[in-house]
């Protein structure tokens, strides 16, 4: 397991904003994938695919920030 994979496991046990988070990721990106997998968007559903694209980028973002949070915290704990 790396460094990265041991960091995520021990956000997924110890933080309740991280594992929102990803729960979160996951629901964007099946909507997404079940949006994309139609023939035919609407205006409205190819403004839903954008919408959660950047949903999905900023929670993305937001789990990122987290795991290099931890991956200091663990590093100075060394």
């Amino acid at each position: 397991m790396s460094d990265r994979e041991a960091l995520v496991e021990r956000l997924m046990h110890e933080s309740e904003e991280f594992r929102r988070l990803r729960e979160e990721h996951q629901r964007y990106e099946q909507e997404i994938s079940e949006l994309q997998g139609r023939h035919y968007l609407s205006a409205d559903q190819e403004w839903r695919v954008s919408e959660l694209k950047k949903r999905k980028l900023m929670t993305k973002d937001r789990m990122e920030a987290l795991i290099r949070q931890a991956g200091q915290t663990s590093s100075s704990r060394a």
